[in-house]
């Protein structure tokens, strides 16, 4: 009979959704279990003033509560039945918020209200839609946090957006210290802040598509780079094959070369010794001849035969020649070692053209843009120093080597052969290379050039071979006054511009190119060099008489 009177839901408790234990009523009518009403009043006794978690009804002081003992006998016969558990997947999980009034495991919230502050479950929700009390309570999908909704100063909901200050305020704020400012309602701001969303998520959208199609693009690249890669190695596997043919066929020549002078020489030499040896066989068949007439008893046969045995051998059958005892290849071998030499260092500098060739392929070059203002270039800036050793004699450094001037008095620095002797020049100690570089220069007086130079720049000739820009391994910008020029490789071009007392200088080493700036409220561009720096570079300064000039500190 109990089941017909009452419902599951009669019996669960409101705030742990589970069957109630110990049920108490309040005077508001609602039953909750005595330990969950006793948490909640508990975390307000600070306030003094106690409300129905349901009907929000409060009471002061607070309520004495008793034990309903006719709820709990309804309870104990629903028991025995055995009721269901609510279902598990409507526990709050990892990511979910969890519902502020249910104690023990908490329910996922559905709803969170801006009013309250606070997030209910399905269960805890229900007065916001049935209660009179909470018509005006503003519900929102449920969401964390709702601590942040409130003022930290006033403890007051968040509802104005102060545009002078960039900050969300509540109602207080807005009375108080925010009275003069640019303020708007949340709702007005969000209207106008909306749009500019959607612009950024039209920006993140086409900056997607972007890189989607630059993603396609290197795909693409890198497949056409293997395929190409492919092809190369083959071809160049035939072409080294061909090379290492044309070699072993010089090898083979000059093998056989050796070999037939060699045979030719026995054959020639041989037929001589032949020929000598039937020459001595000659001589000594008529020696014997002589000797047996010499020996002779016989006066006519002497006589008879003198005549014919006496007779000078023939001259003249074999000409006279002159035997090279000391006969070597050691000069074929000779040439054969330069050759090999000639072919190693040809190879060795074809092999560094080859490498930079490959070098330079690659499926996407990446270079940043050159900086646009001159906070931008200061990211870059760089500490220079004058380096003494190399500073002119009429040059004075001072300014913790900073800066330099150019006076009349001859300066005692000591012999050096990175010193200019003859051109009134300095370099900086610090060689720039591989990245980018910005730095400033202050200058007075008649005139300067400011430059950058390879380390290997003359500093003994007279000539101008050996000023910043009048050769092939320096750059640079001369400033008199208002009149500029620049110059490498002794190729001079005249700048039309203002009067500028400090100039920027910006390298960036890997993408080759020195730019000089007028530095004013703005940067000015005066020149920009494009080429390829081999080296690192060495910043450089030559002085007028009278002049002076000053790596400023940026830092």
């Amino acid at each position: 009979m109990a089941s017909n009177l009452w419902s599951e839901e009669h019996l669960n408790c409101p705030v742990c959704l589970e069957l109630l234990k110990d049920p108490v009523t309040t005077a508001c009518g609602h039953s909750y279990c005595m330990g969950c009403i006793k948490n909640c009043w508990d975390q307000t006794d600070h306030t003094g003033v106690y409300s129905c978690p349901q009907c929000r009804e409060t009471f002061t002081p607070r309520p004495v509560l008793r034990r309903n003992t006719v709820l709990a006998e309804v309870v104990e016969k629903f028991k025995k039945t055995g009721l269901n558990p609510p279902p598990a997947q409507s526990y709050a999980g990892p990511g979910d918020v969890p519902c502020d009034v249910c104690t023990g495991r908490k329910f996922k919230a559905v709803k969170s209200c801006l009013t309250c502050l606070a997030s209910f479950c399905e269960t805890h929700i229900k007065p916001h839609y049935e209660g009179a009390a909470f018509k005006r309570h503003k519900l929102i999908n449920a969401i964390g946090n709702l601590e942040q909704k409130l003022c930290a100063e006033h403890q007051k909901v968040l509802e104005v957006f102060c545009r002078t200050d960039q900050t969300c305020i509540c109602l207080l704020c807005l009375q108080n210290e925010h009275k003069s400012h640019d303020t708007f309602s949340a709702e007005a701001e969000r209207t106008g802040k909306q749009k500019q969303l959607g612009e950024t998520q039209t920006e993140i959208q086409q900056r997607i598509q972007e890189r989607l199609k630059e993603i396609d693009e290197l795909k693409q690249a890198v497949e056409s780079l293997k395929r190409s890669a492919c092809i190369e190695i083959k071809e160049s596997e035939k072409i080294f094959t061909e090379l290492i043919r044309s070699i072993e066929k010089i090898h083979t020549e000059v093998i056989e070369l050796i070999g037939a002078n060699k045979k030719a020489a026995v054959n020639q030499a041989e037929g001589r010794m032949k020929k000598l040896q039937q020459e001595i066989a000659e001589l000594r068949r008529r020696n014997t001849e002589l000797k047996q007439l010499s020996e002779t008893e016989d006066h006519i046969h002497f006589l008879q035969n003198f005549q014919s045995l006496c007779a000078p051998p023939e001259a003249g059958d074999l000409p006279s020649v002159t035997v090279n005892k000391d006969i070597s290849f050691e000069a074929v071998r000779k040439a054969v070692s330069e050759l090999k030499d000639h072919i190693e260092d040809f190879c060795k500098g074809e092999l560094v053209k080859i490498t930079t060739t490959v070098n330079e392929v690659a499926v996407y070059s990446l270079q940043a843009p050159e900086p646009r203002n001159r906070a931008e270039f200061l990211k870059y800036s760089c500490q220079l120093t004058l380096d003494p050793n190399t500073a002119h004699r009429e040059l004075c450094l001072s300014e913790g080597n900073r800066k330099v001037t150019r006076g009349g008095e001859t300066q005692r620095y000591r012999h050096h052969p990175e010193r200019f002797e003859n051109w009134a020049q300095v370099l900086c100690r610090e060689g720039l290379s591989g990245t980018r570089c910005y730095w400033e220069i202050g200058r007075s007086g008649r005139g300067a050039l400011i430059g950058v130079t390879y380390k290997g720049i003359s500093r003994k000739g007279g000539d101008y071979s050996c000023l910043l820009g009048c050769n092939d391994k320096s750059w640079s910008l001369e400033c008199s006054g208002s009149s500029y020029s620049v110059q490498h490789n002794n190729n001079c071009t005249a700048i039309t511009a203002p009067h500028y007392p400090r100039i920027g200088v910006y390298l960036d080493f890997n993408a080759g190119t020195l730019s000089f700036y007028g530095v004013s409220d703005t940067m000015t561009l005066l020149h920009r060099f494009q080429t390829t720096f081999t080296e690192p570079l060495y910043p450089g300064f030559w002085l007028n008489s009278g002049s002076s000039v000053t790596i400023c500190q940026l830092n």
